[in-house]
């Protein structure tokens, strides 16, 4: 079965809440050994539970190169592979660029840019090595539109974007796929507060005229990681319903 994650090893980023967990939650319906992984241990480690399965949990803050490379040989001695890499830790700090604090740039950049490449870097040991492997990177239509408000979280976004078609280039001829789902407004606690002129704003750019939810993204990331999508590499999957046209 082309969707079939038996003996196949996940790791997740951002895996306590959103678009990590529901992409947890598919993997393991669909047999594979997941690991999600957050900077809230006790967060994790509840979600994991609650998910059951061959799901567990662990603490890792991915703006940490020594802690991703702890952390993902630590899965790799335990499970004696990696194959799915799923890159979905993020996080916003908002302001005019004008009155943007340079601690707010940084913050963003080391979450959402610095924590995907700590943690290629550390799986392409073992993926190159076993001469497999799926990294999947979670962008932003922010990435490919932009944002007032928001060049941080849509430098930091586009940046994804072109590490994620340099590293597919680099990996490929090792069956290695590299690819980025860009999100559009999802349901999230990301968009929990805005307010409801707010959210109508944003509902009037989106042409299926309402927000995706958490398991849209994820069916997408289980797409991208399985054998059906082994021709697909260097590609960015817009799931947004249509606002980046």
């Amino acid at each position: 079965m082309m969707h079939d994650f038996e003996n196949k090893v996940v790791l997740i980023t951002g895996g306590s809440r959103g678009i990590g967990l529901a992409c947890a939650k598919a993997f393991v319906e669909k047999g594979a050994t997941v690991i999600m992984c957050a900077r809230n241990e006790a967060a994790v480690t509840a979600a994991a539970q609650a998910l059951g399965g061959t799901c567990r949990g662990i603490a890792c803050d991915v703006s940490d190169a020594d802690a991703v490379k702890a952390t993902v040989d630590a899965v790799v001695k335990e499970y004696g592979a990696l194959h799915i890499l799923v890159n979905n830790a993020g996080t916003t700090d908002d302001g005019l660029l004008a009155r943007m604090k340079n601690a707010q740039w940084k913050r963003v950049m080391a979450t959402n840019l610095d924590g995907a490449f700590y943690l290629c870097r550390a799986a392409a040991r073992v993926m190159l090595r076993q001469r497999y492997g799926r990294i999947i990177n979670i962008g932003s239509v922010i990435g490919l539109r932009g944002q007032a408000g928001q060049a941080n979280y849509a430098a930091a976004k586009a940046g994804l974007i072109g590490f994620t078609k340099a590293y597919a280039r680099e990996v490929a001829s090792r069956n290695i796929t590299v690819n980025l789902v860009a999100p559009g407004l999802i349901d999230t606690d990301m968009i929990a507060d805005l307010t409801a002129e707010a959210r109508e704003a944003a509902l009037d750019h989106i042409p299926v005229k309402r927000a995706g939810c958490p398991e849209e993204i994820a069916h997408a990331v289980v797409f991208l990681a399985s054998d059906a999508a082994a021709y697909i590499t260097g590609a960015v999957l817009p799931v947004d319903g249509g606002l980046a046209m």
